[in-house]
């Protein structure tokens, strides 16, 4: 007995040990002391059986005591290292936490899917192609006469002799029509480049969005009912529309495309320069010579195009002043369209 109480006065020495110990010497301390198989305060426990009902239960409440003290200085120390990983030097983790940044699509990617989505429910495929292009794919095989002053430096950014950034993303119309037989009905986006100052209304580079579709029997009325269709369902079913003559030297002939300004509603605003019109896209009637330049015979295929640019589409839209707002990167301005995806 006398013997048992004096090895738990030797074990409660060991409590010092608790308030300094490390991760590492508290699992030891915790093994060696209090561990079902070998644990010194274990053992004593293990002994008590063996001994007179008295003794044993004074040193019952002994060990007891002592167990309780060692689990609670243990668990105590296991808290405050807990506490320390915690802690980073010159880090208050009581301030509020920062909020974190929500990624989205670009107002004007957001734009761009909503245009393909509703051609693709009009029956139209969405392709690209390369934005290094040669004159031929450029120009040429989309009527441009060789001295069309769109050939000069000033207005496009050449690469080599032969080789320039494309200026519009027609060249995938003719890629499209040398690569499959009609009927064809394709939308085109992607980034086009022009030698444009950078303005409230211009920029260098911008996206754009073409369409085409040919077919045999398509007439001005199927162009004019596709295009008119397009337009209600993405601004309004009540939405104007206009169609007036133009010139595109690969359409013959040729419309500009006007819906009902969205900001005025068409009663004249500084937006529409008081027409109570927006020019939204140029379009027509493929011209013969494209097909034929494709290897497509213009006799018994017609087709029509158009080309929009969904920067200012957007700018109709949202009633945005400047087009440079799309490319200064300025959170305030782009999370305002964060949640639009349809």
């Amino acid at each position: 007995m006398r013997d048992l109480l004096a090895s738990l006065d030797g074990l409660r020495e060991r409590l010092r040990e608790i308030p300094q110990a490390d991760e590492r010497r508290l699992q030891e301390l915790k093994t060696e002391i209090l561990g079902r198989k070998a644990g010194v305060l274990t053992d004593i426990l293990k002994a008590l059986p063996g001994l007179a009902p008295e003794a044993r239960k004074a040193a019952g409440g002994a060990a007891n005591a002592l167990k309780r003290e060692f689990e609670t200085a243990i668990d105590a120390r296991e808290r405050e290292l807990a506490h320390a990983a915690r802690r980073i030097p010159g880090v208050d983790l009581t301030m509020p936490g920062r909020p974190q940044w929500r990624g989205g699509l670009h107002l004007v990617t957001q734009v761009v899917d909503e245009i393909c989505e509703i051609f693709r429910e009009l029956g139209f495929t969405r392709v690209v192609g390369p934005e290094a292009e040669t004159e031929r794919y450029n120009f040429f095989a989309l009527n441009f006469p060789r001295d069309h002053p769109a050939l000069d430096a000033q207005d496009s950014f050449y690469l080599g002799d032969d080789v320039l950034l494309r200026t519009h993303t027609s060249p995938v119309q003719i890629r499209t029509l040398e690569t499959y037989r009609p009927p064809v009905r394709v939308v085109i986006p992607g980034q086009v480049y022009r030698r444009d100052p950078f303005d409230p209304s211009h920029s260098p580079v911008f996206e754009q969005l073409e369409g085409l579709a040919v077919d045999e029997g398509l007439s001005f009325v199927d162009f004019k009912a596709t295009l008119s269709a397009f337009a209600r369902k993405f601004f309004s079913a009540d939405t104007q529309v206009r169609f007036r003559p133009s010139f595109f030297p690969f359409t013959e002939p040729s419309a500009e495309m006007d819906v009902q300004c969205q900001i005025c509603m068409g009663s004249g605003c500084p937006t529409c320069k008081q027409t109570g019109w927006m020019e939204i896209l140029g379009s027509g009637m493929v011209h013969p010579a494209v097909l034929e330049n494709c290897g497509v015979d213009s006799e018994r295929y017609t087709g029509f195009a158009w080309g929009m640019g969904p920067h200012r589409i957007a700018m109709s839209r949202h009633g945005i002043p400047d087009i440079r707002l799309f490319f200064e990167s300025d959170v305030r301005f782009l999370e305002q369209f964060a949640g639009l995806v349809r």
